[in-house]
């Protein structure tokens, strides 16, 4: 009968242990996917920035040399991820194969322009930003208009603003809950060693000795869990950078060793602080208050 009481006892143990690392792992694996994101956010963000072309068109009076002097201009110039020249004839190519028929041969000419698409630098694609820089290619007298998309470049701006503050609520939403979730595995970890503790408490023991085990073994449990969360975090950063590697996702290896530490750092001390509360609690309940 004893024999069968303490294997339960056993069971029931081992499972509270399971719990209290299943909470750490999963707790501090989202926190740290939402970690990657957050130092990934604004490299996605100026990637999808970076697609909206600026196309400059050029007046037909413009010939080769003041071509090759805006290029040059824009070659130096610190906004400028990338540009493409395209020629009339070249984009009058580009519009025939969209829409399947040779419009020059209604109109008996090429109404198109000679013309520079260019990628902005996504810190550039900004309404103030793009405003300026439109106002000083305009400069140019031979250049005789600027088309992009500033709907699209207002969208984009405001709608990064409002998932950055997503992000910023649901981080403090997730922080609380990994608390909650965590001292909640471990308090009743510990509930089930009350009688214990007060044992201790009663021959004399002091608060610190009683309390050291206790707190030694949810830092290791915490420590598993948060170790198992940095393996399932590095095997998502491999899966994205092998399928995605246009991303460049494991460029800043720094920001990425910080949040992999920050996510053992915050499972040791998340343990460390519940234990240390829970173990008090006990300490401080009357013998009547245990039953």
């Amino acid at each position: 009968m004893s024999s069968s009481f303490d294997n339960f006892q056993k069971r029931r143990l081992i499972s509270s242990y399971f719990s209290v690392v299943l909470s750490v792992f999963l707790v501090l694996f989202l926190l740290g996917m939402l970690g990657l994101f957050i130092i990934n956010s604004k490299k996605l963000a100026n990637d999808f920035k970076e697609n909206i072309a600026m196309t400059v068109f050029f007046k037909n009076e413009a010939n080769d040399s003041v071509v090759k002097a805006f290029e040059t201009q824009i070659k130096v110039s610190p906004f400028v991820k990338s540009y493409k020249y395209v020629t009339k004839e070249a984009a009058a190519k580009e519009h025939t194969d969209i829409i399947g028929e040779n419009f020059m041969t209604f109109l008996g000419e090429n109404p198109l322009q000679n013309s520079y698409d260019i990628h902005l630098k996504g810190d550039y694609v900004i309404k103030d930003s793009i405003s300026k820089i439109e106002t000083n290619l305009r400069k140019n007298t031979m250049v005789s208009d600027i088309v992009y998309d500033k709907q699209l470049v207002n969208l984009v701006n405001d709608n990064i603003k409002k998932v950055s503050m997503w992000i910023l609520i649901i981080s403090g939403f997730l922080a609380v809950i990994a608390v909650l979730l965590i001292n909640s595995s471990l308090r009743l970890s510990i509930h089930s060693n009350r009688f214990i503790i007060k044992t201790m408490q009663m021959v004399g023991a002091t608060k610190s000795f009683i309390r050291k085990p206790f707190v030694m073994r949810s830092i290791k449990l915490g420590m598993i869990g948060a170790v198992l969360a940095v393996l399932a975090l590095i095997g998502v950063l491999i899966y994205v950078e092998t399928n995605f590697p246009n991303l460049g996702i494991l460029n800043d290896k720094i920001m990425i060793g910080l949040v992999l530490l920050s996510v053992l750092g915050i499972g040791i001390l998340i343990t460390w602080l519940s234990t240390f509360f829970a173990t008090q609690r006990f300490l401080n309940l009357r013998t009547d208050d245990l039953y």
